[in-house]
């Protein structure tokens, strides 16, 4: 599936973004994103999913029931910062962000793979995996900015899940700021778009 590009080209960027669009959504949206954050010296890089999915069921299911689509999302992200790298980008010059099923796929793959990423933003979503899941690994995130937004009453991410999140990126060394946003629906608000803006202001070293 393709990756649509816009902003700044990359020879002339700052740094990148990886934008991951969620369930039953499409690259359109995160490109919405892209011109919300506004910052004209930033190239983003919006992978499309088959079929609008990433992986068939909910993030809080049993790991299994979402393979191998699971796998294969993370290995496209995987390749999309091998490519970047090749470009000059290394993982301080990208920032990966994502909504909803999308922000789930980026929190998971930096919590397993670690390293200073230029920073990860999650717009309502949470760590992949059944309730009593124990995040175990020994990946270090570095000093990592990481942004987690949400609602106290979405449907599809328990706020206790965003939470718990926040607590194991911590653990393996991310800066996290969670923002509790009461009532808000299943959307990114204004606020979570300025948050997103200042990690993508101080990558690589803007």
């Amino acid at each position: 599936m393709p990756v649509v590009k816009a902003g700044c080209a990359l020879p002339r960027a700052r740094c990148a973004a990886i934008l991951v669009h969620g369930r039953g959504r499409d690259t359109a949206e995160m490109l919405e994103v892209a011109d919300r954050i506004a910052l004209d010296d930033v190239a983003y890089l919006a992978p499309t999913a088959s079929g609008g999915s990433w992986y068939p069921v909910g993030f809080m299911a049993p790991v299994g029931e979402n393979q191998p689509w699971l796998d294969h999302a993370l290995e496209r992200i995987g390749t999309l910062l091998a490519s970047l790298g090749k470009e000059g980008f290394p993982k301080e010059r990208v920032v990966l962000l994502g909504f909803s099923q999308g922000a789930s796929l980026v929190l998971e793959y930096a919590a397993r793979n670690g390293g200073r990423y230029g920073g990860v933003v999650g717009f309502t979503g949470g760590l992949i995996g059944p309730p009593g899941t124990q995040w175990t690994g020994e990946t270090r995130l570095d000093g990592t900015p990481v942004f987690l937004g949400t609602s106290d009453v979405d449907e599809w991410a328990p706020l206790s899940r965003v939470q718990e999140t926040a607590s194991v990126l911590e653990r393996l060394g991310g800066r996290v700021e969670v923002r509790i946003f009461p009532g808000m629906g299943h959307v990114i608000c204004d606020d979570e778009i300025e948050a997103a803006r200042q990690i993508l202001k101080e990558a690589g070293g803007g």
